[in-house]
């Protein structure tokens, strides 16, 4: 199955749900039954909004270990995604920060989603997290054939955000692009700089000129760029646009919601 065809229209709107601060990090405020509550509440708001797809990320786990994660964060976004499962029954994708790819291949397989959003598939940088070395596309396609989740689509970010690529400054975004399609991912992300960041127009272009595989975007997208965006990218991925003011760690605004999907139901109508 194609990526695509896992969603109702060719061109998806996936709404972010940033995961409260789980068990044993350092902004823990709520309990875990509190996260999966207000997980599953912004579920049902985006799925009665019109949104075709949902990503779970634990956003608010500052700051990120690098790579791998404890046991009880693989529990808890597993709890959290079998509540927004039964919340919404919309497609749904799994990231675990930062770069726990295998751990959110695995939460994904144990709550029946549909696709994962990867960091450092191909290629090195150094993180704010630090060094990511190893490209993680080999090890985290066998580790995928062999827990049996090949169903699970893999999405992965391509000079991502949040990182320093002067160790790839003399491969192109292209060339980036060419290797992680080479590579096996079923999507690339496209990003700006920062979370909430706009992604540039020529970058999105780009990767669409280079690659075969559906174009994701990942950050910065609103009602007023989304029009230049539209013809160039398959997904778009909206968190931080959805929020109150704009701003990630705030609540969803539903008016944010409503209008950006206003703004999308003109553009599939043209």
């Amino acid at each position: 199955m194609g990526l695509l065809d896992r969603f109702p229209h060719p061109k998806v709107v996936v709404g972010m749900i940033h995961v409260g601060a789980l068990p044993g990090t350092p902004r823990q405020a709520a309990s875990l039954a509190q996260v999966r509550a207000q997980a599953a509440a912004e579920a049902r708001l985006y799925a009665e909004a019109g949104i075709d797809a949902l990503l779970i990320e634990n956003m608010h786990d500052v700051p990120y270990l690098c790579g791998e994660v404890g046991p009880e964060i693989v529990a808890a976004m597993t709890a959290v995604g079998v509540a927004v499962r039964a919340a919404a029954p919309l497609p749904l994708g799994v990231q675990i920060l930062a770069a726990a790819n295998r751990a959110a291949l695995a939460v994904a397989l144990a709550c029946t989603a549909d696709f994962v959003r990867v960091e450092n598939f191909a290629y090195a940088h150094v993180a704010d997290e630090g060094l990511m070395a190893m490209a993680e596309a080999g090890p985290l396609l066998r580790y995928r054939r062999q827990i049996g989740a090949e169903h699970i689509a893999i999405l992965a970010d391509v000079k991502k955000k949040h990182a320093g690529h002067a160790l790839t400054a003399d491969v192109s975004l292209a060339e980036a692009a060419r290797t992680t399609e080479f590579f096996g991912a079923d999507g690339i992300v496209v990003t700006g700089s920062a979370t909430g960041q706009p992604t540039a127009v020529d970058d999105v272009r780009t990767v669409r000129e280079a690659a075969g595989v559906p174009v994701c975007i990942g950050s910065g997208l609103t009602p007023e760029n989304l029009p230049l965006l539209w013809p160039l990218a398959d997904v778009f991925i909206v968190g931080s646009h959805f929020k109150h003011g704009g701003v990630w760690a705030n609540a969803v605004d539903p008016g944010r919601v409503a209008a950006f999907m206003e703004a999308v139901r003109g553009l599939r109508s043209a």
